[in-house]
């Protein structure tokens, strides 16, 4: 059975220091290289704190409280250590936080990853059309889905606690998306960002305290477009349809071609988007959905036109 890694250590913060001066004293649990810190509400001169023996010098009673206090927390999360590994049961850092201190002294109950990307999700979607497009929101939506499957997979849980992600299981979810979901590179990039925000968020929110994609790195392969020539275009202009529905595909597609324009910015066309110059010739100009920059064109000369981008 592997032995699991567990350490307790108490600091003080320096670089926070009270209004009385004073550095703030915290304890931080680790459990196989997953830590949580908490903050335990009692505070020392700098100047008096032992780091290395994690200890208040000086023989004072607010020393020997604080003292007495450290020495008899290490002893009762070594207790519990013990007591859960004896029993088989799962151990992380935050449910030693959990018991060291009873459930209901810790309101905020342990986040957990699919939880949190199904909140963030949530958000996005209500801002969609201001802040997000359905694409991208659909993107985080899969995220999650595969994530989910991988964690039943590897697992077998529901979820998995924040405190939990780790280098292994960031690379774990890299082949997954290469092996099961096969995946090319440029798309497995997308969805690691999308796990990344989420990391990051925890980060910010000092839900984690070790960012769990440090020296992992993503490179992007560069995709060699090909382009129709007006041969080929004029091809597929002259070729005749018998269903309407593929006739008017194909000259959507013609004029996305000839004007330079995204599906998604020719199905956003409007007539407010037409409009004319001083001397009465059509042009269009709208933002563009990917880059939010205006385009302009000029109807004039259909198949002779330029796009300029102000």
């Amino acid at each position: 059975m592997r032995r699991i890694s567990f350490n307790v250590l108490f600091f003080i913060k320096k670089t926070k220091l009270l209004k009385n001066g004073e550095a703030s004293v915290c304890m931080r649990i680790t459990v196989d290289g997953q830590r949580i810190e908490t903050n335990i509400r009692k505070s020392v001169d700098p100047s008096s704190w032992n780091q290395a023996k994690e200890c208040v010098r000086g023989k004072s009673r607010k020393a020997n409280e604080l003292n007495s206090y450290i020495e008899e927390a290490k002893i009762k999360l070594h207790s519990i250590f013990t007591e859960l590994e004896e029993q088989g049961s799962t151990i992380s850092a935050r449910i030693l936080q959990e018991k060291f201190f009873g459930l209901d002294i810790l309101k905020e109950q342990p986040k957990t990853l699919l939880a949190t990307i199904q909140e963030h999700n949530d958000q996005c979607r209500a801002l969609i059309g201001k802040d997000y497009t359905l694409i991208t929101v659909r993107r985080y939506e899969t995220c999650k889905r595969y994530l989910a499957e991988l964690i039943q997979r590897r697992y077998n849980k529901d979820d998995l606690l924040l405190t939990e992600i780790n280098g292994e299981f960031v690379r774990a979810f890299e082949f997954y998306l290469k092996t099961e979901k096969e995946c090319k590179q440029n798309t497995v990039i997308r969805y690691m960002k999308c796990l990344k925000k989420i990391t990051n968020l925890a980060l910010a929110n000092e839900w984690i305290t070790k960012d769990p994609f440090i020296g992992i790195k993503f490179h992007e392969k560069e995709v060699i477009r090909e382009f129709l020539t007006l041969e080929e275009l004029k091809t597929i202009y002259q070729k005749e349809f018998t269903v309407e529905r593929i006739v008017l595909v194909r000259d959507i597609f013609i004029f996305a071609a000839f004007t330079g324009l995204a599906f998604i910015d020719v199905q956003q066309l409007s007539p407010e988007h037409l409009v004319r110059d001083d001397n009465g010739n059509l042009w269009i100009r709208k933002p563009r959905q990917k880059k939010q920059k205006y385009v302009q064109y000029s109807l004039v000369g259909y198949t002779t036109g330029n796009i300029k981008e102000v």
